[in-house]
């Protein structure tokens, strides 16, 4: 083993269970309350031929986890399952009111949410009067009264007892424990529940989850299942990516962003199409069209992004911009002043006469749900995680919502949030000499980071730059040649680079942080590495 793997595995303290997961190390899924009730509901609606629809939610979360669900119904003999998905623009997130009628309308009379459903007591009331059972699956926030649903399945519910770790699962992570139930009471054949596991890994790297202990399991053979996923929409989707290897960044910067754009600019109903397709026809225009709608995702949300760093934010704890754009890239453009500006920033557009909708993204202590909580009096709805929530008010509340959300951030005393932006080294090198292939065969098997399985960073102290050389069609990509200490050279890459990195001085000494990545070119592997930051000496 690598000796610079040998010493980071020292240092992050990882276990043999962590190194080497066992498949057979899951969490008892009933552990989770509800979950009897939940399997003898969906058991009897088996037996009696019910027609059951699965509601989702239209981020890659909710578009994995629905395509679980009816997978995992139909592996237990269920023989009419539907599928219905919110509209980003015209329901936005949660149960709706839709569903009441399509119920009615397909005679439904057993619903199973997932990635949502558990603060939408009104509808479910509903359902209940028209005869509709729901099952909830989700990993939301709870109220202290749950919803009258057959069963809330959520980690996150106020009397909950199981193991903490469970509260790290996603949506789709939630629906996956509901198909481990199913197959320990038999229903679905043991080791068929394994093929689910490419959608836990998509929903669970897109939504951002922790990946330890539970994740860790599910994520590890999430990627072998990927690998070779019998999915032929992922198939073509990766093709036309160029991925060649599943990694958390594959995942997250080219399968992820490709799945959400549906959902984003259009409907998200293309996505789901996408995962669910047996025809190799289909799944190839529907991985075209996804490519066409994530560069035109990409290209509207670049401009918006520039429009409000030309326009300059205002000097508050809290940014909180206004603007004529597309309601689906809101939430990207508020993490991009995030990168930017160190700051939790919300970007809110007009989507109808006189009303705003936006997304917020924050970072350390600042939690956007809370804060939301402190403007529940002049805003008509809004909520979702500590990092990541989404509101709706009106224009002539804008002001008052600006003032209020700052102020709670004041009131938090916050110091040294910064501190979260800082690059740390997981180890620091004074030369490149264990700086292999090895390294990055060992590497992989900690694959797929996240939250708490960070991808390693390493700082290479004092090396000299040899040649500097700008990449990309406007010269914003920056390529580094740097020689340690005892004259071995490696080539750096640092895509989308600061300005001030591209005027450094050849022949200067800097401590360069750095991820060790694979090239390979005509056949020759050769490690390369990623630039993740600089200091003077």
């Amino acid at each position: 083993m690598n000796k610079i793997f040998n010493q980071l595995v020292e240092k992050r303290h990882l276990s043999t269970d962590f190194l080497n997961p066992n498949y057979s190390n899951l969490i008892d899924p009933y552990l989770i309350n509800d979950m009897k009730e939940a399997v003898m509901r969906i058991k009897k609606a088996i037996e009696s031929g019910e027609k059951i629809l699965v509601y989702g939610d239209y981020d890659v979360d909710g578009v994995t986890a629905s395509t679980l669900m009816e997978n995992a119904l139909k592996l237990a003999g269920a023989t009419s399952v539907d599928i219905m998905l919110p509209d980003r623009f015209m329901d936005g997130y949660g149960m709706s009111p839709r569903l009441i009628q399509k119920a009615k309308q397909n005679k439904i009379t057993l619903v199973i949410t997932v990635d949502c459903g558990s603060k939408n007591h009104s509808i479910i009331d509903e359902l209940n009067q028209i005869g509709v059972d729901t099952i909830i699956t989700d990993h939301h926030e709870c109220d202290e009264e749950l919803p009258k649903a057959i069963a809330t399945i959520n980690p996150k519910r106020k009397d909950f007892t199981g193991p903490n770790e469970l509260k790290d699962l996603a949506g789709v992570g939630v629906a996956f424990k509901l198909a481990e139930a199913l197959t320990k009471e038999g229903l679905i054949k043991k080791g068929q529940e394994k093929w689910l596991l490419d959608l836990v890994l998509l929903g669970t790297i897109c939504d951002n989850m922790v990946f330890t202990k539970e994740n860790r399991i599910l994520g590890f053979f999430g990627v072998k299942v990927l690998e070779k996923t019998r999915r032929k929409g992922l198939k073509e989707l990766m093709k036309n990516a160029g991925i060649k290897t599943i990694t958390s960044e594959s995942v997250g910067f080219q399968i992820g962003p490709r799945l959400n754009a549906a959902g984003r600019l259009e409907t998200a109903e293309l996505s789901l199409k996408l995962l669910r397709t047996d025809s190799a026809t289909e799944a190839a225009k529907l991985a075209v069209k996804l490519e066409e709608l994530n560069k035109k995702r990409r290209t509207e949300q670049r401009a918006a992004t520039e429009e409000i760093k030309n326009r300059g934010v205002k000097d508050t704890p809290v940014i909180i911009e206004t603007g004529n754009w597309h309601e689906g890239i809101l939430g990207i453009v508020a993490g991009r002043l995030v990168e930017e500006y160190h700051k939790p920033a919300f970007v809110l557009a007009e989507t109808e006469d006189g009303i705003f909708k936006g997304s917020g993204r924050s970072f350390g202590n600042f939690n956007l749900a809370e804060a939301l909580n402190c403007a529940n009096d002049i805003i008509i709805s809004g909520g979702g995680h500590a990092g990541a929530a989404g509101v709706k008010l009106e224009q002539k509340n804008l002001y008052a919502f600006r003032e209020k959300i700052n102020a709670y951030y004041e009131s938090l005393n916050l110091s040294d949030e910064e501190q979260f932006f800082r690059t740390h080294a997981d180890l620091v090198l004074d030369n490149l000499k264990d700086f292999t292939l090895d390294l990055i065969t060992n590497l992989k098997t900690l694959e797929p980071y996240g939250a708490g399985n960070e991808e390693p960073i390493f700082c290479l102290r004092g090396a000299t730059i040899l040649e500097t050389k700008h990449m990309g069609d406007k010269g914003q990509h920056l390529r580094l040649d740097l020689k340690d200490r005892t004259g071995k050279i490696i080539k750096c890459v640092a895509f989308f680079a600061p300005e001030k990195w591209f005027n450094l001085y050849d022949d200067e000494q800097y401590d360069f942080y750095i991820k060790p990545v694979e090239n390979e070119w005509n056949g020759i592997r050769s490690i390369e590495a990623r630039l993740v930051d600089i200091d003077p000496m």
